[in-house]
């Protein structure tokens, strides 16, 4: 490698968060980059301010040196998954059988809506949650029906059975769309949660499909848990991919997976829809799921830094904003509420402080008066971030 591609890979056990300067990220040409001037702070969209792990860099340039760039074939990245499956969350039970390849989450829980689904069912959301839920849904003529999470940000059962209830009358074929990690609270569901939603769910008729593409970014205070290990989830679909953990978002690619019970609903799905993966995308995510560990460890230790020093920097600069640290994702579910702002307090922070964060208006009911951070910063870009925040709501 050149001494510039030197610089945009991390060894093994570097804080991957540390390693880029504000100027070398500003050459960069994704969304989170051009999307506003050059004095913003991007603290928005879902990329992570930190180079490539080096076995993904690796084997991107092997790939691109021997030309190997047709089309996507095998189980590489399935089995990839199914052993980093084993080695962090104990699950033995991902076939690689019961898996496809997609083009990535969202799109891959199109095509599981479709499977499961017909126009005019409802999808069933814990809000706030992210945007595309109601964007894609509502895109497949499909309602979405909201079942809000609960005062501390968990599943509020209650709601939840009352809504499986109502959408389960009449003809209709329900669908329990479940964000696990939860994005944008960062709520880490627990097995015995995971075990009532499963319960639920057979119980009222209602299939779930879960979005569970946050899966290996969980703070070291939680475990992660598969829906499909837990009692009753066998006619559960997932969708898993490395894109979020290894900040692969460009190299398109991510997989299915059935539970037992679903793995004829799987078995439809078109053949062209295994078109849509990029081969590199796949030859990428296969190398960050199976010799990326390393790297995925200092990132998530840098993480639980970042949150911590989020928490302290809003208690003295900005202590009306309500924070608590997630136990899962890359991002920050700040409550400015209190802060007395006319409007969107995303707006504010933008205009007059220069930092751009996601509105929690977009985030469905319950996200009025919130915005979303990006933690995936170097600790002086959140320090700038919220320097800058606290002198636009003076």
């Amino acid at each position: 490698m050149d001494n510039v591609s030197r610089d945009l890979v991390v060894p093994d056990g570097a804080n991957p968060l540390l390693r880029l300067s504000l100027e070398q990220l500003r050459r960069r040409t994704s969304m989170k980059w051009r999307t506003y001037p050059d004095d913003v702070l991007p603290l928005w969209v879902a990329e992570m301010d930190v180079p490539l792990a080096e076995p993904v860099a690796e084997a991107i340039i092997d790939a691109v040196a021997l030309g190997d760039t047709g089309y996507p074939a095998g189980t590489a990245y399935a089995d990839a998954l199914a052993e980093f499956a084993r080695k962090r969350w104990g699950w033995d039970g991902l076939s690689v059988e019961r898996t496809a390849i997609v083009a990535d989450v969202m799109l891959g829980i199109v095509e599981m809506l479709k499977l499961t689904s017909k126009p005019g069912d409802p999808v069933i959301v814990n809000c706030p949650v992210y945007p595309p839920f109601y964007q894609f849904v509502g895109n497949l003529d499909r309602p979405v029906v909201e079942a809000p999470l609960g005062p501390n940000l968990r599943i509020d059962f209650a709601a939840l059975e009352e809504v499986f209830q109502r959408a389960a009358r009449g003809a209709n074929r329900p669908v329990y769309l479940l964000c696990s990690p939860h994005n944008p609270t960062g709520t880490v569901h627990t097995a015995a949660e995971l075990t009532r939603v499963a319960r639920l769910a057979r119980e009222h008729g209602v299939r779930v499909v879960v979005d569970e593409i946050h899966a290996p970014i969980v703070a070291a205070s939680a475990s992660f848990v598969p829906f499909l290990s837990v009692p009753g989830a066998e006619n559960g679909l997932s969708l898993m991919s490395a894109s979020k953990a290894w900040n692969l978002a460009g190299l398109k690619a991510a997989l299915a997976i059935a539970g037992p019970e679903a793995a004829d609903d799987l078995a439809r799905l078109p053949e062209e829809v295994s078109h849509g993966p990029s081969h590199l995308g796949i030859i990428a995510h296969t190398a960050a799921m199976r010799d990326g560990g390393d790297w995925l460890d200092a990132l998530l230790s840098g993480l639980d830094d970042n949150r911590r020093l989020l928490a302290t920097l809003l208690a003295e600069h900005l202590p009306a904003i309500g924070y608590t640290p997630a136990q899962g994702t890359f991002l920050a579910w700040l409550d400015c509420r209190q802060l007395g702002l006319d409007g969107d307090p995303a707006e504010a922070f933008l205009q007059r402080g220069r930092v751009a964060l996601n509105s929690g208006r977009a985030f469905g009911s319950g996200g009025e008066g919130f915005v979303r951070l990006n933690l995936a910063a170097s600790p002086a870009v959140i320090t700038e971030a919220v320097r800058r925040m606290a002198a636009a709501a003076v």
